[in-house]
Order: structure tokens, then C-alpha cells, then sequence
């Protein structure tokens, strides 16, 4: 997204359907953990490619990675559950009205 002649890093990230699902993936469900593989699943996505959009999305200071064990766990950062958020109210005001 070009602001006058500024690109807005993280921004050509949310062009595309699966980083959005992603990101809603990362603020669903019970389990506290998630994983790479696990999300890759939920979001309907292939591992290689979710891993692509998660290292992108790390970059863009969305979501962190923390190592436990063999495990490679991740989660939101404070500005990734801020955006998580906005996309959130956002598709609830395309949600047919009752």
C-alpha cells in the first residue's frame, strides 16, 4: 500500500485470503500453543507456504516464534493482536444483517 510516494511495510501482506485466515487462525481455538503445522491445518494452507506467511508476518513485527524443545511455537505480538482485532470487526460488518 503506497501512502504519497511511502510504501507501508506488512501492508501487501493482507492483500490475499490465507495471510488474513492465518492471523484469525492464531486467535482461535483453546489451544494455548500453536505451532507452524497445526496452523498450516486450520488455516487450509500447505506447511511450506504457512511458514512463508509466518516469517513475512514476523518481519512485520505480527507474531513472534519461541523455541521449546524441538518445538517452534507461535504467537501473536501485541501490534499482530492489535490488527487480528481490526480484521476481526472488519468482516463482522460484511456479515449479513439479521
Amino acid at each position: 500500500m503506497l501512502i504519497g510516494n511511502e510504501k507501508i511495510k506488512g501492508s501487501r501482506i493482507f492483500l490475499r485470503d490465507k495471510p488474513i485466515e492465518l492471523l484469525m487462525c492464531l486467535t482461535r481455538g483453546n489451544a494455548k500453543e500453536k505451532y507452524p503445522s497445526m496452523l498450516a491445518k486450520d488455516s487450509r494452507c500447505t506447511y511450506s507456504h504457512t511458514v512463508h506467511l509466518l516469517q513475512k508476518m514476523e518481519k512485520a513485527d505480527l507474531v513472534k516464534f519461541e523455541k521449546q524443545g524441538r518445538l517452534k511455537l507461535v504467537a501473536l505480538t501485541k501490534r499482530g493482536q492489535d490488527v487480528a482485532d481490526l480484521f476481526d470487526s472488519l468482516s463482522k460488518t460484511f456479515e449479513p444483517k439479521k
